[in-house]
């Protein structure tokens, strides 16, 4: 379901027959010959739809005595990944490594240099998924695999330019409303647009918290709930008519 809402703001400014100079210097560039009334609008727009894609972090972490065992663990665990990830779905183009790192654990000893206990490696991978219905699936196939950090879930649309186009028709919907409103009000009439500007749109990633710490078994347990929601995509706009 898809929700379109507007709000707007306005102010109006009488023009008389004044000079084409001091016109130009305090109306917009297209309002040259206005002879009524400027109305300038400030309208938003705003669209409500189900987002189609997630992205996700998640990887392994493993632990060794030292940082090469550490880190072959990790490795074979991380194959087993990202093969999961594919049978679940994913194209190789939408898995991307976003961090791989090996340090050393330490403990602290009062006046003594810390003691290596050990090796942590961290090997994580951002994936997108263009079928939101599948993201608990994917999550628990790569759990399943040796998966154990998962770091949220972020929901988006892939083609945010379709949501912000819906908004900017319900911004400039919204502020010709307002504007024939207040002409009516005014016991006038609008005549034309005189300029349109663009406030900016925003269509924000919505994120969702999860994280599992180590993997378990799930091959009877049901598929991990998420829910997307709906995203909402916001686009301003700022509008003069001219009323006569």
């Amino acid at each position: 379901m898809r929700l379109i809402k507007a709000a707007a703001a306005f102010a109006v400014m009488a023009t008389f027959a004044a000079p084409q100079t001091a016109l130009a210097q305090d109306a917009p560039p297209n309002a040259v010959g206005v002879q009524g009334t400027l109305l300038s609008v400030s309208a938003e727009g705003k669209s409500e739809a189900r987002p189609d894609m997630a992205t996700i972090n998640l990887g392994v972490t493993t632990e060794g005595q030292t940082a090469q065992a550490a880190l072959q663990e990790n490795a074979r665990r991380m194959t087993a990944l990202t093969q999961a990830l594919r049978r679940a779905g994913i194209a190789e183009r939408d898995i991307q490594t976003s961090n791989v790192s090996v340090f050393p654990q330490q403990q602290y000893r009062e006046n003594q240099t810390p003691l290596i206990t050990g090796y942590q490696a961290n090997n994580t991978v951002t994936a997108k998924i263009r079928n939101v219905n599948n993201v608990g699936r994917v999550i628990d196939a790569a759990v399943g695999a040796g998966g154990n950090t998962i770091h949220g879930v972020s929901f988006s649309h892939a083609d945010p330019d379709a949501q912000l186009d819906l908004a900017r028709r319900a911004a400039i919907a919204e502020a010709r409303r307002r504007a024939e409103l207040y002409a009516s009000a005014l016991n006038m009439r609008v005549v034309r647009i005189v300029a349109v500007q663009e406030g900016g749109g925003y269509s924000p990633p919505f994120p969702v918290a999860y994280e599992r710490a180590a993997a378990q078994d799930m091959a009877m347990a049901p598929p991990t709930p998420v829910a997307p929601g709906e995203i909402e995509t916001r686009v301003s706009v700022s509008v003069t008519f001219e009323l006569r």
